[in-house]
């Protein structure tokens, strides 16, 4: 039987995929392509575009299309052997990735390229491929002495190695922990959460209702239950996930991980000739310089601390009239939404009804149909890894332009968090379009019973800014994959389009025609809806200060890390939130431990990019408040300029074709009701 990885397939058969078929098939595909570009290149000396990258292209993305698959099951259902399968290709890949960024006889045949008379004839979306693989030679070390590429390639892997660690104990961790309680201790909780509650207990073969740490769980805990002891608890477990402190302590353990983490990358860092990390991240950003990433955080927060000051000592007073003594961590997410029902009469819950996710996925697709003249269509026949995971087609007058998988609800065994990533890249193979596929990846609470899956007004924008990666993917018009879709954009511009999308969740024409009423089909009522815009800034200059917390913390960690004046990376996070945060945490609590956006994900000292792309997302927003909404012309420019543009061009200079001046930071403060 053939292995299913090494098999052309138009989109993955998961069924077939057995973890014993995963490390051949990644070391056959990886020795392979070896065997190909030495044959490429010693063919002959003047190389071209068609000659040599476009066959290059074509095997990396064979290896792409087998590895896409592996990936995503790896983080949707999880499983032993699977992780295992998993872990056996990650030195592999390492190792191949680095091979062919320190390769001297690629390097020179992409610089004889790029100095040709026909470097000006190829594409630009051909010339910036070239150009940005030049700078990741140079990032790979291509130049270094031998032993020193030697250790540059050890780095990788060891690194590699270690990301998927990280992600694995938090996993281990978060599933690890649950408890069967009773009604009575779950006094105040909603009813969906109650329902998912029982449901839970039920799949597990116990009585009453069982908890646990996966977000629709542990949110409605900390939001409504009235048992503060259960509330601690909860916290307790899940701000400690991962490290030394808490219920598991030192079993899962990242710690010793986090310091080796930081050790090598700064070593990695200055063997490419960095003084540091941050600046080695800066190389491939829009940001130019530590400096101004550190200014841009600081500016932000001394526009926003202030108003979090008032939000806070709001909360504290509003929390002693209610009778608590003192306000502790696991108390503010509860204060805070008695808080905002007593001044809106509002929550989350009374949204819920009016937010079934067979509602609100039509919306959606109206909303790009309005935008972009797109159509959506689901599709019934293709192979699942799971009975929720949901296919679609996005068509442009009929004719299918991209797909995506839609995998919306938390599970056993499934990473927590959202997330889009690429199946399929859009270029040319054999002359025959490929067209592109997203993964659409959401934790949502599942349907419970007959009742069918119901979002907060939080999971609606989680769903639409995902979305908008997904758009940035799929309405790409690149066909040269290192440029097409998200490829090739820099890390701090990824975030505009999925930021962007958001908008139209607060929109008042949208939500007409998003929401609608689980049983009834009524859309959210007037009264209702505009309680719930009066609600939307509330505590965001405390919002606005937590992420603040989160971006210092990742960018100085990497800038500071083995400088005389690092004391410690519990000590920086505290001299951080010194600074900058309004809610201080207990002791106990570990927070850089789960930190998976910048252990296991692309995010080292890059988690800036979130607010330096909301600055984005704001002022191209200010644009559609301009000339309206689903203005037609300006969501061409926007699928013009932004999406379909994709990595072809600077990001800064697809801003400006798009708003007609550089960016600016008052659209976002604006938005987040911060004066």
């Amino acid at each position: 039987m053939v292995n299913p990885l090494l098999a052309q397939h138009e989109l993955p058969v998961f069924s077939a995929i057995k973890p014993a078929d995963i490390e051949p098939a990644i070391r056959e595909l990886i020795e392979r392509n070896k065997r190909k570009l030495e044959t490429l290149l010693a063919a002959r000396d003047d190389h071209d575009w068609d000659s040599l990258l476009q066959p290059l292209e074509a095997m990396e993305d064979e290896l792409a299309q087998a590895w896409s698959p592996v990936s995503h099951l790896n983080s949707v259902c999880n499983s032993e052997a699977l992780r295992e399968a998993y872990n056996a290709c990650l030195p592999l890949l390492s190792e191949y990735n680095t091979w062919l960024g320190q390769n001297e006889k690629l390097h020179s045949a992409y610089q004889t390229i790029a100095d040709s008379t026909g470097f000006n004839q190829l594409s630009r979306a051909q010339q910036t491929s070239i150009e940005h693989a030049l700078r990741d030679f140079r990032l790979s070390g291509v130049a270094l002495p031998a032993a020193e590429k030697a250790r540059y390639a050890s780095l990788r892997q060891r690194l590699s190695e270690l990301g998927s660690k990280f992600g694995e104990n938090v996993l281990d961790a978060t599933n690890a922990w649950s408890k069967e309680v009773t009604a009575q201790e779950l006094t105040g909780l909603p009813e969906t959460a109650l329902a998912s509650a029982r449901q839970a207990a039920e799949q597990a073969g116990m009585s009453g209702y069982r908890i646990n740490l996966e977000f629709p769980s542990y949110l409605p805990l900390m939001t409504y239950c009235d048992n503060r002891a259960l509330r601690e608890e909860v916290y307790t477990a899940f701000s400690t996930r991962a490290s030394d402190k808490g219920p598991h302590a030192g079993k899962w353990d990242n710690s010793a991980l986090i310091e080796e983490t930081l050790a090598l990358r700064q070593e990695l860092a200055q063997l490419l000739g960095f003084d540091n990390y941050a600046q080695y991240s800066l190389a491939t950003k829009m940001a130019d310089s530590p400096e101004q990433v550190l200014g841009f955080l600081h500016e932000l927060a001394e526009k926003s601390r202030p108003q979090a000051l008032d939000e806070w000592r709001a909360l504290c007073d509003f929390a002693q009239e209610e009778g608590a003594d003192k306000l502790e961590a696991w108390d503010v997410t509860y204060y805070a939404e008695k808080l905002r029902q007593k001044r809106y009469q509002v929550s989350q819950e009374d949204i819920r009804p009016y937010l079934p996710v067979s509602r609100v996925l039509p919306g959606l697709f109206e909303v790009v149909r309005r935008l972009y003249g797109l159509e959506v269509r689901e599709l019934a026949d293709f192979d699942r890894y799971h009975e929720d995971l949901r296919l679609f087609d996005i068509l442009q007058d009929g004719v299918p332009v991209a797909r995506f998988y839609l995998d919306l609800y938390a599970r056993a065994k499934k990473r927590g968090g959202a997330w889009m990533d690429d199946c399929r890249v859009r270029r040319f193979n054999a002359d025959a379009l490929q067209l592109p596929v997203a993964y659409l990846v959401c934790n949502f609470t599942a349907p419970v019973g007959d009742q069918p899956a119901l979002l907060t007004h939080d999971e609606l924008t989680t769903l639409f800014h995902e979305f908008g990666h997904g758009l940035h993917h799929m309405l790409t018009q690149q066909t040269v994959a290192a440029v097409s879709g998200i490829n090739g954009v820099p890390w701090d511009a990824v975030e505009l389009p999925s930021q962007f999308l958001e908008n139209w969740c607060w929109e008042r024409e949208a939500l007409a025609f998003i929401s609608g009423h689980h049983e009834s089909g009524e859309p959210l009522p007037l009264s209702l809806l505009d309680r719930l815009l009066e609600a939307r800034n509330f505590q965001a200059a405390m919002t606005m200060v937590r992420q603040l917390e989160f971006a210092l913390f990742d960018f100085r960690l990497h800038l500071e890390w083995g400088t005389d004046e690092f004391r410690g990376v519990q000590q920086l996070l505290d001299e951080v939130r010194s600074q900058v945060a309004v809610v201080t945490p207990p002791d106990f609590n570990r927070f850089q431990n789960s930190f998976s956006h910048i252990f296991a994900g692309g995010y080292a000292a890059g988690y800036y990019s979130y607010k330096w792309a909301e600055v984005l997302s704001a002022d191209a927003f200010s644009r559609f408040e301009e000339d309206g909404i689903f203005n037609r012309q300006t969501g061409t420019d926007f699928r013009s300029h932004i999406l379909e543009a994709g990595g072809s061009e600077a990001p800064m200079k697809l801003f400006v074709a798009f708003r007609g001046r550089e960016p600016s930071i008052e659209p976002l403060l604006r938005h987040s009701g911060i004066q």
